[in-house]
């Protein structure tokens, strides 16, 4: 299949999936977010794949949600925020969870909101010196998706969890790597190979092997990741009809500091 928002490639045993809106440093559209999911669910998903390798065109990993493209209104004319993460968003996340092979995500640049969120999903994480992390909701008003209220608080513990999330403030390569939120550090210009002698070895392993730890991480780690990924679309549907959530879009878009009223 063809896909204009993202790179499929196979060889062998390796699937390498590239975000591919370079541009917009990989920010989330509707149709990017539906090819995601085809991917997933599709290509990745065949027997002949044994690992698979996440990463992004250009100097970013993913921004998050493209802003700028907004989101499709709900019957009272507000974002339907919840349709887009049943629909597009979280579908993805799920999906690379369910996938009973590793997933890599080598991420070269920033990862910030659904794209933290999607680096976070993986199984394993590399990331280059010059990366960062950051789940900027806060920011525009909304809270945490894409799982990350699920991936974050076991990997780095309450305190940072909630300081990442109130906080929304970028969390250097060095710094995640720290805290336990990634794997690896690799100089920029080495982590490409890094993630392919990894992601070379994950696919001559013992795939079963990889699934079965994988299906018993996920159910005593995540527990139910379908109601977590529930709640935060309720959550989140509700934000989208907050005067802050639009003060911040607007104020994103505009690049001014958004004056919220709590509201």
């Amino acid at each position: 299949m063809s896909y204009e928002t993202v790179i499929w490639e196979q060889s062998g045993g390796v699937g390498r999936l590239t975000l591919n809106r370079p541009d917009t440093l990989n920010a989330w559209t509707d149709q990017f977010g539906r090819e995601l999911k085809d991917v997933i669910e599709g290509d990745a998903a065949q027997e002949s794949i044994r690992a698979v390798l996440v990463t992004g065109a250009g100097r970013a990993f993913s921004s998050g949600a493209d802003l700028k493209a907004g989101f499709h209104p709900a019957e009272d004319g507000m974002p339907d925020i919840r349709r887009e993460l049943h629909e597009v968003y979280h579908p993805v996340i799920a999906g690379v969870r369910r996938l009973p092979k590793p997933v890599v995500a080598a991420v070269n640049g920033p990862a910030v909101g659904i794209g933290c969120s999607l680096a976070l999903a993986c199984d394993l994480v590399l990331a280059a010196e010059s990366a960062f992390f950051g789940l900027a909701f806060v920011n525009i008003g909304l809270m945490p998706d894409g799982g990350s209220t699920a991936f974050v608080p076991p990997a780095i513990g309450k305190a940072r969890a909630f300081q990442m999330a109130l906080l929304g403030e970028r969390v250097p390569a060095a710094q995640a790597l720290e805290w336990g939120l990634i794997n690896w550090i690799h100089p920029d210009a080495e982590l490409l190979t890094e993630a392919e002698a990894l992601i070379g070895r994950l696919a001559a392993g013992p795939t079963r092997s990889y699934a079965s730890s994988k299906q018993a991480l996920n159910r005593f780690i995540y527990g139910d990741l379908e109601a977590q990924l529930e709640l935060e679309a309720e959550l989140q549907h509700a934000l989208g009809r907050s005067k802050d959530f639009v003060e911040g879009a607007a104020a994103f878009v505009e690049k001014r500091q958004p004056a919220f009223v709590g509201a």
